[in-house]
């Protein structure tokens, strides 16, 4: 299946790199740092070493780096996809994307209107990446 058939996101996301916390009882680690790829309001897709099996539960802390509070979202990781590799020598990375299935309002509503903000200042929207 090439990426087109499997990119059916409801909401544009844009390339905004966001600090994220993932937080999981499914993780071998307690929780993994990382940052984002790009964001939207049905969710995000975040940059990883390891992969994280899908449907796994997952809660999240988003720093929009905007000096308000984190957003903490739940979600579930929805698709994985391991990037190729350029370098022999780097590790392998995945992108993973993460469905948010809880987000309080004021915490959607205020990535609403970073978005819009974004889209607003000619933010580049996120393309496939394979």
């Amino acid at each position: 299946m090439t990426w087109e058939g499997m990119d059916r996101r409801k909401f544009p996301r844009v390339m905004y790199p966001c600090m994220v916390k993932i937080i999981s009882s499914d993780l071998a680690q307690e929780h993994i740092l990382t940052h984002t790829e790009n964001i939207g309001l049905g969710g995000i897709c975040v940059t990883l070493k390891n992969v994280i099996k899908l449907f796994t539960p997952v809660e999240m802390e988003i720093d929009l780096l905007d000096l308000d509070e984190n957003l903490k979202p739940k979600g579930k990781v929805v698709w994985s996809v391991r990037r190729k590799s350029i370098e022999m020598i780097k590790p392998m990375f995945y992108d993973i994307g993460i469905e948010f299935t809880e987000i309080s309002k004021r915490d959607h509503e205020r990535l609403r209107e970073d978005i819009k903000r974004l889209i607003d200042k000619g933010a580049q929207l996120s393309k496939p990446f394979i």
